[in-house]
């Protein structure tokens, strides 16, 4: 039955060989210089413009910013050594490519003005609040970008597997949090980094190893893979601890919302025609959107109405159709 499978995802005849697939993947070996020089020109530019992109709040500017990152090559090949138990060099690839990124981002976060409200940008707050299913999604992703790398009659696809994985705007992210301060933003969008990476190195183990790759290495390699099996582990736990959490943490958020809504409704009822539009989960915070003509009853109000309602410690802040954005602080921080 796994044979059966395995001909149905990647027939013998549309399979490439190995060394065609060591030529795309490894870039250490062949036209080396080439190689590197490519990657290093492509992902500098594609961290620009997805810089450029995510200060813009620009979707357009940051999809082809993925499309023309490099980035995911060397993951996967990450994935192929693992299956042919050679040397890791790809591993330095992806670690110094992912601090350029960071740098490139960070650089740009000095041209943000003092005032700039970082989860008011959908592009940034949409990457710092990574959930468990978006490893879900991502695992997908490098399994489809595996079968995309080993099969001749699909590597058309790969454009739109760099799209899913995104992995040259969320360190761009990391970069820009970093230049403004904040830290656990820019921890989200690390971990959201590594889950794509995570996703991307275990779908193509499987798809290296399920296609025959891993047994045609071993003709010529004796090497073990326990070494490689315990990093991935240790990786898969830092990465889906976090991302569990986070998930847990947003569905309880959602359900407190309809709370924070009745509540807000009875607090802004002494205003004449003023009402509320919404309250959305934005990167673990309660935004609460008003509608009002005037001016708002005093916030503290809304802040005791809540407790109870809302547990502790969970950060409120109220939009208005004046174009004002008030932080009113934390559930049971005020007196």
């Amino acid at each position: 039955m796994l044979s059966g499978l395995r001909e149905r995802v990647l027939p013998e005849v549309q399979r490439r060989p190995l060394g065609d697939l060591v030529e795309s993947l490894d870039l250490s070996s062949g036209d080396v210089r080439s190689k590197r020089s490519a990657f290093w020109t492509m992902l500098t530019l594609s961290a620009v413009i997805a810089s450029a992109g995510l200060l813009t709040d620009s979707t357009a500017t940051v999809i082809g910013a993925m499309i023309i990152a490099p980035l995911g090559t060397p993951i996967m090949g990450i994935a192929l050594a693992s299956v042919r138990s050679r040397g890791q060099g790809t591993i330095g690839f992806v670690f110094f490519g992912s601090l350029l990124v960071v740098a490139i981002g960070l650089a740009f976060s000095a041209l943000l003005p003092a005032s700039y409200e970082l989860l008011a940008n959908s592009q940034i707050a949409g990457r710092t609040s990574p959930k468990l299913m978006d490893l879900v999604a991502a695992l997908a992703t490098g399994l489809a970008g595996a079968v995309a790398y080993a099969r001749r009659d699909v590597s058309a696809v790969l454009p739109g597997v760099a799209i899913a994985i995104s992995l040259v705007p969320p360190l761009a992210v990391v970069g820009v949090c970093l230049g403004r301060g904040a830290g656990w933003l820019a921890l989200g969008a690390l971990v959201l980094f590594l889950s794509n990476l995570l996703a991307l190195v275990l779908g193509g183990i499987v798809v290296f190893t399920a296609t025959g790759y891993r047994a045609e290495a071993a003709a010529v390699s004796g090497r073990s893979h326990r070494r490689t099996r315990l990093v991935l582990g240790l990786l898969l736990v830092v990465v889906v601890i976090p991302l569990s959490a986070n998930t847990v943490l947003s569905w309880l958020l959602t359900a407190w919302s309809a709370r924070a809504k009745a509540v807000a409704a009875e607090w802004i009822s002494g205003v004449p025609n003023s009402s509320i539009a919404g309250v959305d989960v934005v990167s673990r915070e309660l935004h609460i959107r008003v509608q009002t003509p005037g001016d708002l009853p005093p916030v503290p109000g809304l802040l005791n109405a809540l407790r109870g309602r809302i547990p502790d410690g969970v950060p409120i802040v109220i939009e208005t159709t004046q174009g004002s954005t008030i932080h009113a602080g934390r559930i049971g921080a005020t007196s």
